[in-house]
């Protein structure tokens, strides 16, 4: 049943048949934050994405190496080569040492990823821990004679790179045209060429973060500490690199093309890259004032936020969505993520308690095949939850009394339920759950007492448990499939 996984590889741009280097081991390094603010929608959208991945590759009997770095230096405001390094900034701002704000926002994004279910990766390098292994591949590139120093600074020529390797097959850009929307830039920089990048950089007197070099005292260029590091811990060619699809280009380009001018090889045999979240259409940003932190998700402390909402009410809304899909934040789609999520784990929860007949009206059979179908064509999560939900429409009829399960079926939803809903998309109930209060068992005796009532026409007894329950904050719902209930927020 655990037919052929599939991937989406942003380098072939196409679908294909998911094969690992070594067939019993998976190396897969993911692009993790740079620490200098709170964690927010934009970092739980790749660490959810690949949670996914790296529990199903499991799933699937692999040996997964997961290496997610820490950016703790070299990473500069706006993305490129010039300006303060992002930490440094923010260390001087709040008049603390670098490595105080690398602490505090790395605790903040643990944190931050705990509550959200997100295993921890394997191993989680930090930038400022492998400096000489950066060192070495810029004296590696320099010595093949593909890049330059200039003034204490190395660059990458991506001329010459791209005599040797194709420049921009990630991004699919033509560096041509990458040259002709740069010209400006020619004559205010020691770069050769526009489109060249740093790969060393001589520190400027006010720069705190350096480290001694053959060029310099400077710091290592944003993009080579993942070529270091993922070389370092899954080889020279390793699996998957993943991220999200803003770093295509620069970041993920230039890994490449500095694998490549040392290593001769690309560093991943396959890319995979999620896409962004906007809120409420636009792009998520500080300067547009719709920039959400986790933390106040979690809390509601935001004028955007009409409530606060759990971790795994963010999780579920996100794998709602296929990771290669945008996803669009609202309150109203909030709400709407929590009420499934809310029946996915109602229906979890009653499986233990349904009566096993003789006989079965369906066989689970093939929703379990349904939802490996789902994970194995790219990992499409909103297609798993879709087909959950058809085993929930089948437990709660079971439940009403309108279908029959015998033992060994409801053996087969409780199996399908506990892999795909906690194991796989790693959703969990949260230990706080008003509902965790409250006997299951109690309640489908007051319901029953409730449908008695009604079958005797009794009205006035129905509505006074219905109104009654209500005050406790208890609402019922009537459908077709009978009765059931839920905690409501005050």
């Amino acid at each position: 049943m655990k037919a052929e996984l599939s991937v989406y590889n942003t380098l072939s741009r196409k679908k294909e048949v998911f094969q690992p280097l070594n067939p019993s081991h998976v190396g897969m390094y993911v692009c993790g934050p740079t620490v200098y603010g709170d964690p927010h929608l934009g970092h739980a959208r790749p660490a959810i994405t690949f949670d996914i991945v790296f529990r199903y590759l499991q799933h699937l009997d692999y040996k997964v190496r997961y290496v997610r770095n820490i950016t703790d230096a070299g990473h500069l405001v706006g993305d490129g080569d010039e300006g303060e390094d992002k930490i440094a900034k923010k260390a001087k701002l709040e008049q603390l040492e670098p490595m105080e704000i690398v602490q505090h926002y790395t605790i903040r994004y643990h944190q931050a990823m705990e509550s959200l279910n997100c295993l921890p990766p394997s191993i989680e390098p930090r930038a400022t821990g492998h400096i000489m292994e950066q060192i070495e591949m810029v004296e590696k590139i320099l010595e093949k004679g593909l890049a330059y120093e200039v003034n204490g600074s190395v660059y990458l020529d991506v001329i010459k790179y791209n005599e040797r390797y194709p420049y921009g097959k990630l991004s699919g850009r033509n560096l041509e045209d990458t040259l002709e929307n740069t010209r400006a830039l020619e004559g205010q920089s020691e770069k050769k060429n526009p489109v060249d990048f740093s790969i060393w950089k001589k520190a400027a007197p006010e720069h705190i973060m350096r480290w001694s070099s053959p060029w310099s005292e400077g710091f290592p260029g944003w993009h080579l500490e993942c070529s270091a590091m993922s070389s370092k811990y899954l080889g020279n060619h390793f699996d998957i690199h993943g991220g999200g699809m803003d770093l295509v280009f620069p970041h993920h380009e230039a890994e490449i093309a500095q694998s490549n001018a040392c290593n001769d090889c690309d560093p991943a045999k396959y890319w995979m890259h999620n896409n962004m979240i906007t809120v409420n259409g636009k792009k998520m940003g500080k300067s547009l004032g719709n920039f959400i932190n986790l933390d106040q998700f979690f809390s509601g402390n935001h004028d955007l936020l009409e409530r606060s909402y759990p971790a795994m009410t963010v999780r579920f809304f996100i794998l709602q969505a296929h990771y290669r899909s945008q996803v669009d934040f609202s309150n109203q789609a909030l709400v709407a993520a929590e009420k499934g999520m809310e029946k996915l784990l109602s229906a979890h929860a009653i499986i233990d308690s349904l009566k096993a007949d003789d006989i079965s009206d369906f066989d689970f059979d093939e929703i379990k095949e349904k939802c490996y179908q789902a994970m194995n064509d790219d990992f499409n999560t909103p297609i798993l939850i879709s087909h959950l939900f058809e085993g929930v429409k089948v437990i709660n009829s079971c439940k009403a009394g309108k279908l029959k399960l015998d033992q060994k079926s409801i053996d087969q939803a409780k199996e399908i339920f506990d892999l795909f809903i906690e194991d796989i998309l790693g959703i969990k109930v949260a230990q706080d759950n008003k509902a965790n209060d409250i006997s299951d068992d109690v309640m489908q005796i007051v319901l029953e007492l409730r449908a008695k009532a009604k079958e005797g026409k009794d009205w006035s007894t129905a509505d006074l448990i219905r109104d009654e329950l209500k005050k406790l904050n208890i609402e019922v719902k009537d459908s077709s499939e009978g009765s059931s209930w839920e905690i409501k927020e005050n």
